[in-house]
């Protein structure tokens, strides 16, 4: 996940759906084994910030403090995996920010990589499945997104290219199609970009020429939004087999993204008590919390506040005219099943690999979480009906499942997800 801007794209996707209501999802499934031929990623989630949150020095400089990452920073332990596979999670999707990496030599290169190693055992110790996700930090000031991948002929674009095929090599003693590799989070290339498809193959032949067997994530521009992924020519990919696909779905932002400190767009700060569905509230409702929400705000001028306060009111009024709920999911989901169907590919091999939605601020709404149960509810099972996999974001955070103190998972978002609560 990341705040890249194209956030502000939700208006005018806020059309309700006509799709009917899905069937029942199926039941939990254990993994299953590369000797049955079937993808064991069913239901994961990501594990940010274990190799997160990090501990660079500022410009001019670009390499980090030792250890990189901050040491207050949520891990899961081997108990919290294993109950996490007690709920009936089969796979976590593991971020790790390629920052750190890039800017080690020697022992500490060869020290963080053996972390990773030791990460991706401790969830296969748990019977997890695990999807190591390089994932830039779009705040960093070099060892960034546009430095390192916006096209082949990015300044650091070598040096992530063969991280990436280091990390490739590292999964294909691990793998018995348990592990796969993602090399990018969410590319910040335009849906349509010509760039994105040259980057994506030039990473997914380096980590193919060493690991020949690790199945690799692919994805589509625009921030692996659903019109990247269906904008995406699977034809080319054929070469780098075994492959899985994969798209982020957090539609629509105003509810999933309400209050979210790093969103660019000024509508969010002050955003909250958006309801799911949009039925469930009113738009007056909302608009008195964001006031509230505002005149809270000693950081903005009174002008800034009512240019945010004017765009926060058109917008939410087209949110409420369009009333969206679960037919608007299945229907924007459907343009993944097309796609899927117009190029023969398997909905099991489409990874909806993020999907969440931040607590409210309960100081300006009294009961955010049932709207957000509701949501996750809707969209992971639109996503099930559909026959996509697909990983929770997050563990841990304002968007989590558990507990960064004390462990405890919400049961709110494990009956959310259809999961259960361990014993």
């Amino acid at each position: 996940m990341t705040g890249w801007s194209r956030r502000r794209i939700l208006g005018a996707a806020l059309v309700a759906a006509t799709a009917p209501l899905a069937a029942a999802v199926p039941p939990l499934a254990s993994p299953a084994r590369a000797a049955t031929g079937q993808w064991p990623f069913r239901r994961g989630v990501n594990t940010w910030p274990w190799f997160a949150l990090t501990r660079e020095f500022p410009a001019p400089r670009t390499d980090y403090d030792w250890p990189p990452f901050q040491s207050q920073r949520p891990v899961p332990t081997p108990a919290d995996l294993a109950r996490l596979r007690a709920s009936g999670l089969d796979f976590i999707r593991l971020p790790v920010d390629p920052g750190p990496f890039l800017a080690a030599e020697g022992d500490q290169r060869a020290e963080l990589m053996e972390m990773l190693d030791a990460a991706v055992d401790a969830a296969r110790a748990a019977d997890l499945g695990v999807i190591v996700n390089v994932q830039a930090n779009g705040a960093t000031h070099y060892w960034n997104p546009d430095r390192m991948y916006s096209s082949t002929a990015a300044p650091e674009f070598e040096s992530y290219r063969a991280l990436v095929g280091e990390i490739a090599e590292r999964l294909q003693g691990k793998t018995s199609g348990m592990v796969a590799l993602e090399p990018v989070n969410e590319p910040p290339q335009d849906c349509s970009s010509q760039a994105w498809p040259a980057v994506q193959a030039s990473l997914l032949t380096a980590a193919r020429v060493l690991a020949p067997s690790v199945p690799l994530l692919v994805t589509g521009g625009c921030g692996s939004m659903v019109g990247g992924l269906t904008a995406l020519d699977p034809a080319p990919l054929a070469d780098f087999e075994p492959i899985l696909f994969t798209f982020h779905f957090y539609e629509p932002y105003l509810f999933s993204h309400q209050g979210a400190p790093w969103m660019r767009e000024p509508i969010y700060r002050a955003l909250n008590n958006v309801p799911w569905p949009a039925s469930a509230g009113s738009l007056e409702k909302t608009l008195a919390s964001v006031r509230a929400r505002m005149a809270s705000d000693t950081e903005r001028s009174d002008e800034a506040k009512r240019a945010a306060y004017a765009e926060t009111e058109r917008v939410l009024k087209v949110y409420f005219d369009a009333q969206p709920d679960r037919r608007f999911i299945d229907g924007y989901l459907k343009q993944v099943s097309d796609w899927a169907d117009k190029h023969g590919i398997a909905r099991e091999r489409i990874i909806m690999g993020e999907f969440g939605a931040l607590r409210t601020d309960a100081r300006y709404t009294a009961a955010p979480n049932p709207d957000r149960a509701r949501y996750i509810a809707d969209v992971r099972q639109s996503a099930e009906a559909a026959g996509f996999p697909w990983a929770f974001w997050d563990l841990f955070d304002g968007m989590g499942i558990m507990d960064d103190t004390t462990r405890a998972l919400d049961p709110a978002m494990v009956e959310a997800l259809g999961l259960r609560m361990p014993g």
